[in-house]
């Protein structure tokens, strides 16, 4: 995406981006409408479409193609922008909504001021297809959990039980604990269990590479106890870039965990998180926030009293700072390189501990101040 101010005679273009068609609307610095036509959704289509024309403003929204669209249009020369569809209720709310009409408001909202697209930022090509390698970990395990419960309500509702167990351990629990007459129904399930516990496995040896090899910036974050290959690469693919946050805090939002805003007058109303950004960091951070203020965390000011509350989870989680802590840490966040202090304004506090269920098994964190 370019920042730099519209150049006298360049066209808008809206691209309306579908599974298979994209409409497109072009206008003219006037706002008249110069063109209106739909192109393939693939590559070949946009080459044709845009290679070797004069620079555009192009606008498209984001989703499952705007990534590889962005990044071939950029390639090909042409100023884009990928609009928060969140922030265009012009068009979802529209009660004339169809594909055509979402063209042309894209194309007349990139016209007039790209800053009200909200535009965003998509990671590089490589990053992300490594986030695709911890995303897809992550769905094996979510799969392996499903089967897991599938074999205990089966096995519960003809009167057995398989004791309580790490997921890892299952498959090999589970055999001995298998009524007879459910084993022609259950022991090929329990063989692909054992099968997903070795695939898993693999994923988190090639985790284990990537975050080494491409990702040194990784070894900082796993310097505080218990913090993993997997938690570190997740982060700092997520984030991939963290000088485009002005402070530390501003990863709450970003993620997710600030609070919607309802204030007019003297009426201030408390909200849930807005639950924006990446759902799978949160998730992990959140996650972490829970075990810290549970039964089985470590005692630290935070859980004897700072929260104490249900909703402290996702406000703990708000103040989770990845970035290393003071002691022996350098800042992550600000990029100087320099040892951190305990008077730096990027101090933090650092858990550490056993991890918690949700983590990779090594988890920990560092919580605290703001940059």
């Amino acid at each position: 995406m370019s920042e730099h101010d519209k150049v006298e005679g360049q066209l808008t273009v809206g691209l309306d981006v579908g599974d298979r068609y994209t409409h497109a609307c072009v206008l003219d610095p006037d706002g008249v409408i110069l063109e209106e036509t739909r192109l393939a959704t693939n590559a070949r289509a946009l080459r044709h479409r845009f290679e070797g024309k004069e620079r555009q403003r192009v606008v498209l929204e984001a989703g499952v193609h705007s990534p590889w669209i962005s990044r071939l249009l950029v390639e090909l020369g042409q100023e884009v922008y990928v609009a928060n569809p969140r922030r265009l209720r012009a068009i979802y709310e529209n009660e004339n909504k169809c594909d055509r009409v979402d063209a042309r408001y894209l194309a007349r909202i990139g016209r007039l001021d790209p800053a009200l697209l909200f535009p965003l930022s998509h990671r590089t090509a490589q990053a992300q297809a490594d986030l695709a390698v911890l995303r897809s970990r992550a769905a094996l395990v979510r799969a392996r959990s499903s089967l897991i419960r599938f074999v205990r309500g089966v096995v519960k509702s003809s009167g057995g039980r398989i004791p309580a167990c790490d997921a890892r351990l299952f498959a090999r629990k589970a055999e001995l604990h298998l009524p007879a007459e459910l084993r022609p129904a259950l022991s090929l399930l329990l063989a692909t269990i054992a099968d997903m516990d070795a695939r898993i496995g693999e994923y988190d040896n090639e985790i284990e590479s990537m975050a080494t090899e491409r990702y040194p910036e990784t070894d900082l974050l796993r310097q505080v106890a218990g913090v993993g290959p997997i938690t570190a690469a997740t982060f700092v693919l997520t984030v991939e870039d963290p000088t485009r946050f002005a402070r530390c805090r501003s990863i709450g939002s970003y993620l997710g965990l600030r609070p919607r805003r309802d204030e007019s007058g003297t009426i201030n109303r408390q909200l849930r998180i807005t639950k924006a950004g990446d759902g799978a960091l949160r998730s992990l951070l959140v996650s972490c926030s829970q075990y810290i203020l549970g039964h089985f965390g470590p005692d630290t000011d935070l859980a004897a009293g700072v929260f104490t509350s249900r909703s402290a989870a996702a406000r703990m989680a708000r103040s989770v700072r990845w970035w290393p802590s003071p002691a022996n840490y350098r800042c992550f966040s600000c990029g100087s390189g320099q040892q951190v202090r305990s008077t730096s304004p990027c101090e933090t506090l650092a858990y550490r501990g056993p991890y918690p269920p949700h983590d990779d098994g090594r988890g920990a964190l560092a919580l605290g101040g703001a940059c």
